[in-house]
């Protein structure tokens, strides 16, 4: 095991607004819903999230600073290809994933039907066991832009370890 002080710990956090007509994408999984992500990108959230917290974790910035919606060549880019980018950065960094957690505010669809792909997909970029990836969905009880179904927002955490 890794000593604990060449551990790394990330937190990412992003928010899209929904509008009617749009995709819904998370975690890499197409979502059946009426409004999808307003954004540069696919408007993957959930992945916004975690590539902030993994770019964090090495102190590499954030998704903005290497994927800055004002460059054409993002523009409706499968977020995951970003992902798989940052698993790159981060391999560079000498790092490897030991888990990850995502939480992803939405007052609709119910994405309970949804969590197990998410899961696989982005362990599958992470490349680690899908036991080491969690995904949780909550609302906010009606309260705020989520709960008036105006936006979704994400939060991530991950855990880095020196690669073996």
């Amino acid at each position: 095991m890794a000593d604990v002080m060449d551990m790394r710990i990330g937190h990412g956090y992003d928010v899209h607004a929904l509008a009617q007509g749009l995709k819904l994408r998370l975690c890499g999984v197409d979502i059946e819903h009426e409004k999808g992500c307003v954004s540069h990108s696919d408007g993957d959230v959930a992945v916004h999230a975690l590539c902030d917290a993994l770019l964090g974790a090495v102190a590499l910035g954030d998704i903005g600073l290497h994927y800055p919606d004002t460059a054409e060549e993002f523009r409706g880019i499968d977020s995951m290809l970003l992902l798989e980018d940052c698993m790159s950065r981060i391999a560079y960094e000498g790092f490897r994933v030991v888990n990850a957690d995502v939480t992803i505010a939405m007052q609709r669809p119910k994405l309970r039907p949804y969590i197990d792909t998410m899961r696989s997909r982005l362990a599958g970029v992470l490349g680690v066991d899908v036991t080491r990836v969690s995904v949780k969905a909550t609302t906010t009880e009606r309260l705020g832009f989520v709960g008036r179904e105006e936006g979704v927002e994400a939060n991530a955490v991950v855990l880095l370890a020196p690669r073996k």
